[in-house]
């Protein structure tokens, strides 16, 4: 199935020059992403475009046509979207991990003033999508959380009482089947990225918060742009 991503690629030469203000932190669900956006955005001075938290928005803005996998996922019931599935397909047809809507992020930052520079993080921020988009091969970052240091983060917001998942008939096996299908679309960023020659951060239990935005930073070049 072709995806919006592969629309944008075929404007990605003018598209690099618009978007040359931009740093993105892409990478696997509860790596730090959202954490590590909104610390550096005041660091540094920059702008912030959060794209978990425009999800909404963006359903309310999709159609049937340019999103048919978001529209089947808004049709399901909880049960058939977290319990009754295997991860696996969960995985293959969850919407945001194909691209659909990546338009509408496209669209949203461009709308945004260019100065001082934007930040746009959120697993959305896919490698094979944004690549061709970067002008600055650092200004794309993707982090990858080992499997341990996601669960530590799921349990942290309460596991299968947390949010969404508390809402199946069957929490403890939903929140299985969610963390297996993370897994599984971690494993594939990361090697897609590294594919690409991308650049990937692992965050495991031992990295601290000022490592990782250390780190993040040192890969943006910020640090050096700061001296």
């Amino acid at each position: 199935m072709q995806t919006e991503g592969h629309d944008l690629t075929a404007n990605a030469e003018a598209l690099q020059e618009q978007l040359r203000h931009v740093y993105w932190i892409g990478g696997g669900s509860a790596a730090g992403k959202s954490t590590i956006g909104r610390r550096l955005a005041p660091e540094y001075g920059l702008q912030l475009y959060a794209t978990d938290d425009v999800m909404a928005d963006h359903a309310k803005r999709s159609t049937p046509g340019n999103c048919p996998l978001l529209h089947k996922f808004m049709a399901m019931d909880m049960d058939e979207r977290w319990v009754n599935r295997s991860p696996k397909d969960m995985l293959e047809t969850f919407h945001w991990f194909r691209g659909e809507g990546f338009s509408m992020i496209i669209e949203d930052v461009l709308r945004v003033p260019k100065e001082p520079g934007v930040i746009v993080d959120g697993f959305r921020v896919l490698p094979h999508i944004v690549k061709p988009l970067l002008a600055v091969r650092s200004h794309g970052v993707w982090l990858i959380p080992t499997p341990e240091f996601r669960k530590a983060v799921v349990d942290s917001r309460g596991g299968p009482q947390w949010g969404f998942i508390a809402k199946t008939s069957d929490p403890e096996r939903a929140l299985r089947n969610l963390l297996e299908r993370d897994a599984m679309f971690t494993k594939r960023l990361h090697e897609e990225a590294l594919r690409l020659g991308l650049t990937t951060i692992v965050v495991d239990r031992t990295m601290t918060e000022d490592e990782l935005a250390g780190r993040v930073s040192e890969a943006f070049g910020l640090l050096a742009a700061a001296q």
